[in-house]
C-alpha cells in the first residue's frame, strides 16, 4: 500500500470533523468540533495548513461565501469532504481495524 493511502493523526480528525459539519465546516466550526470531540486545541496555522494539504490531496474542496457585514465583509472559506476523502477515511479506519484485530490492551499502554 503506498504512503499516500495512509492519513496522519491531524489528517484523520480533520476529515472527520468535515464529516460531522457537513455544509457548515469553515475554519472555526472545525477547530471548535475538533476540541470539542477530541478536547485537544487547535491552532488556526495548524489547522489551515492541514485543510490546504487535504485540498491538494483531493480529500476535500473549499470555496467562500459571500462576505457578511457581520464579518466585517469578509467570507468564510467553507470545507466539503469530497468521494476521495470519503475513500481515504474508510480505507484508514479499515486498516485501523485490521491492525487492532487480536490485541487486547494490556496496562494502560494503548
Amino acid at each position: 500500500m503506498a504512503r499516500s493511502f495512509f492519513l496522519g493523526d491531524f489528517e484523520h480528525v480533520v476529515l472527520l470533523a468535515l464529516l460531522r459539519l457537513s455544509t457548515d465546516a469553515y475554519g472555526t466550526s472545525i477547530r471548535r468540533e475538533i476540541e470539542a470531540h477530541t478536547g485537544r486545541s487547535v491552532s488556526v496555522g495548524a489547522l489551515y495548513t492541514a485543510l490546504d494539504r487535504l485540498e491538494r490531496k483531493g480529500y476535500a474542496t473549499s470555496s467562500l461565501a459571500d462576505p457578511t457585514p457581520q464579518r466585517g465583509g469578509r467570507a468564510k472559506r467553507y470545507f466539503v469532504l469530497t468521494p476521495t476523502g470519503h475513500k481515504a477515511l474508510r480505507r484508514s479506519r479499515d486498516v485501523l481495524q485490521r491492525m487492532w484485530r487480536g490485541l487486547e490492551p494490556k496496562g494502560g499502554r494503548a
